[in-house]
């Protein structure tokens, strides 16, 4: 199973390819930058993509 969901992934943004662009930019950010929104222990992949999916599952990334 994955995790988190795609569904409630697509309920908070909306659209598959908006997702992938979000995700896009904050793994960029993640790995440029080495700065996460939850605490370590907090996250569930070890992955970066996994952690910006978590990041907008919990709220933490909002579109503008």
């Amino acid at each position: 199973m994955i995790y988190p969901s795609i569904d409630k992934l697509l309920n908070q943004v909306g659209s598959k390819y908006l997702l992938v662009n979000l995700v896009a930019k904050r793994v960029h950010e993640i790995e440029k930058t080495n700065h996460y929104q939850l605490k370590e222990y907090e996250y569930t992949s070890k992955k970066p993509i996994g952690r910006a999916l978590e990041e907008i599952a919990k709220d933490k990334i909002k579109l503008k």
